[in-house]
């Protein structure tokens, strides 16, 4: 168990060495839904690559890491910022804004309706798929 532990806490190590790499790229907002001024903490994006990077990984505030965290308490009204997350520069913030719009557009009608208009990448819709 102990090994297990050990791997968990040096892979947030090399994960947390990844802020000021996502801070620069994010100029210190939200990366989904911009909001400055808060905490952000680095969240990555699965599947996890075995060495995290900052392609893989995002600058999220504690509103949008906690519902991610904990979906029982996920509020689809709180998401709409996401159709405009989908056309993102950034491979990671597009996947997964793609994947919580699919998840939601089940019974939003207002995902469904951003994901009408949505042209992917054929990486990107791969690693859609993949999570």
């Amino acid at each position: 168990m102990a090994k297990g532990y050990d791997e968990h806490r040096e892979r947030q190590a090399m994960v947390n060495m990844l802020g000021k790499e996502l801070a620069r790229r994010s100029r210190s907002h939200c990366e989904l839904c911009d909001t400055s001024g808060v905490p952000l903490s680095v969240f990555e994006v699965p599947p996890e690559l075995p060495e995290p990077t900052a392609d893989v990984a995002l600058f999220l505030c504690d509103a949008c890491r906690s519902q991610l965290d904990n979906p029982r308490q996920f509020n689809p009204t709180r998401w709409r910022f996401l159709t405009e997350s989908i056309w993102s520069e950034i491979p990671a913030v597009q996947v997964l804004a793609v994947r919580l719009l699919r998840r939601l557009s089940v019974k939003e009608a207002w995902a469904a309706s951003a994901l009408e208009d949505l042209y992917l990448d054929e990486d990107i819709e791969a690693w859609v798929g993949r999570g």
